[in-house]
């Protein structure tokens, strides 16, 4: 197994972790209103757990999209094009679409992504620690997409793509 395989699998573990999130994400966000009006304690907190969640979530779920080709695919005219020129097209735009965005984004939020991680930012609304994960997310939603833009410029087509 080259590192080309390693570097595949280790993101497609990171999709299938976080496809989990979503089951704890829907018990935060069913159990805000029972806590808040029958309990009348812990929604804000099962509420700012949730946002976590949330953002962790949607950071993976892009590139999970692009992996399993429902995201940034336009198969309405695509479908007709040779599997070589799908490739081709694909790879063009990991290069020139989404790794400058990406890259864009890790530089363009660097300060406050960084600054929210050192302080460990509270929510503003609850002061409930935590809030600069949802600012690492952002993070992580970039580097994922330049992890698999760079494997998908790289990759040797497979057999079916010839």
């Amino acid at each position: 197994m080259g590192w080309l395989d390693w570097f595949d699998r280790s993101i497609g573990r990171i999709t299938a972790v976080a496809q989990w999130l979503a089951l704890p994400l829907i018990v935060l966000l069913f159990l805000q209103w029972p806590l808040r009006d029958l309990v009348h304690c812990c929604s804000r907190e099962a509420n700012d757990i949730g946002q976590i969640f949330f953002a962790l979530f949607v950071a993976v779920s892009v590139t999970a999209a692009t992996r399993a080709g429902t995201h940034l695919a336009s198969d309405a005219l695509a479908y007709r094009y040779s599997p070589r020129t799908r490739r081709r097209l694909r790879q063009f735009g990991a290069l020139f679409a989404v790794l400058p965005w990406a890259v864009f984004i890790v530089i363009a939020s660097k300060p406050f992504v960084l600054s929210s991680v050192a302080g460990l930012e509270a929510f503003p609304d609850s002061y409930n620690p935590g809030y600069f994960i949802i600012k690492a997310a952002l993070w992580l939603l970039a580097l994922l997409m330049v992890a698999q833009a760079l494997l998908d410029i790289v990759r040797p087509p497979l057999p079916d793509d010839i």
